[in-house]
């Protein structure tokens, strides 16, 4: 009946074995390619593609040459490369084939307790290395282990993984990853080459941006490419997270300025211009109704918090001493909201000596 609709175009001359064939060889090739996330799609491949961190990829290059590897660690904010650079050099040393059987990646979502470093790390670790690469390539005779975010491992599991980097160093080299190096306890600092991972220059992370924009057949603005940038603070992983979620709400129009603020979820330009004039009333109801508005449309305190950081520090309106004040009290919130205290009364106390500050001299 379709067919009969459709006109004689429609209806088809192949026999009816020719037309199945047809049919199961198209669905084989118009197999759409699974969606992935672009920081997976963009992430380095090889230790060339590591941008912006020349120091560890001369080092890590050298080793490559030689097929020789010292324990690392790896430290430095986050979306600077720290996981893409150890994963990267680990494909380039074993080849697609061996790396699964010579990597074990542990992330802060496993458990790694003191158990997990006696037991799976440590049989891991006495494993011999064999096999060889497919491709002729010299392989070398040793197996990485990969500890991701090695700064929320508890004393005692790092206590633990000392003798077993002493005693597994013939087979197994460790490389841990972490934000913040004062976590790590000192003997396992001194059994590692350390590599501090800098944050992206703005330059080097416009590029990338840029470059996956072209690739993803993204319009974008070039006001929206330095916001962008602005708002990831060197983090180039967020950068490209919030390019993707924006591409996905404008579905092919261009990204502009607007759309990034409201993507990253930074408070309007207005809305912080408000609030401080609100302030600078004197008048505690307006001030009250303006602090309930902020909450209710969803802003986070803790992004004010920044914002209101930076807007204080740069601004010409406040004396030093006023700065001072009201930067401690920051802090202090800062502290309270990380420790789980209530929004709007943490944003109430900031705002109240925000404006004695401001009304004072008045």
């Amino acid at each position: 009946m379709q067919a009969f609709l459709k006109g004689p175009s429609a209806i088809s001359t192949k026999p009816p074995a020719a037309r199945d064939r047809g049919a199961a060889g198209s669905s084989g090739e118009g197999k759409k390619p699974r969606p992935v996330p672009w920081v997976e799609k963009y992430r380095p491949k090889n230790v060339d593609e590591v941008a912006f961190q020349d120091e560890v990829v001369a080092v890590l290059k050298k080793s490559l040459e030689g097929a020789d590897l010292p324990n690392l660690l790896f430290y430095g904010p986050p979306g600077t490369g720290k996981t893409s650079t150890i994963l990267a050099a680990a494909r380039e040393l074993y080849g697609p084939e061996l790396f699964r059987q010579r990597v074990l990646e542990l992330n802060a979502s496993d458990e790694r307790g003191i158990q997990v470093i006696r037991e799976k790390v440590k049989a891991f670790a006495q494993l011999t290395a064999s096999g060889s690469r497919s491709d002729g390539k010299a392989c070398p005779p040793f197996k990485i282990v990969i500890l991701d975010e090695a700064d929320s491992m508890t004393s005692a599991a790092q206590a633990a993984l000392r003798r077993t980097m002493e005693k597994e160093s013939k087979t197994t080299r460790f490389c841990l990853i972490c934000n913040y190096i004062s976590r790590i306890i000192e003997p396992l600092t001194s059994r590692c080459s350390k590599f501090r991972f800098k944050p992206l220059s703005d330059k080097i992370q416009q590029q990338r941006l840029l470059d996956v924009s072209e690739k993803e057949n993204v319009k974008i603005s070039s006001e929206a490419v330095s916001y962008l940038v602005k708002v990831s603070e060197g983090d180039l992983r967020k950068a490209i997270t919030f390019l993707q979620s924006a591409t996905r709400l404008m579905g092919g129009k261009e990204i502009t300025e607007n759309i990034v603020t409201e993507i990253a979820g930074i408070i309007p330009k207005e809305t912080m211009d408000g609030l401080l004039s609100a302030c600078q009333s004197g008048s505690f109801e307006r001030l009250e109704t303006v602090a309930k508005n902020l909450i209710n449309e969803g802003y986070a305190v803790g992004q004010l918090v920044n914002q209101l950081h930076d807007i204080v520090v740069e601004s010409d309106d406040f004396s030093d001493k006023q700065k001072s004040i009201i930067v401690e009290k920051l802090a202090e919130v800062d502290k309270c909201l990380a420790d789980g205290a209530d929004e709007y009364l943490q944003l109430m106390s900031l705002c109240a000596l925000v404006m004695q500050q401001l009304t004072q001299n008045t």
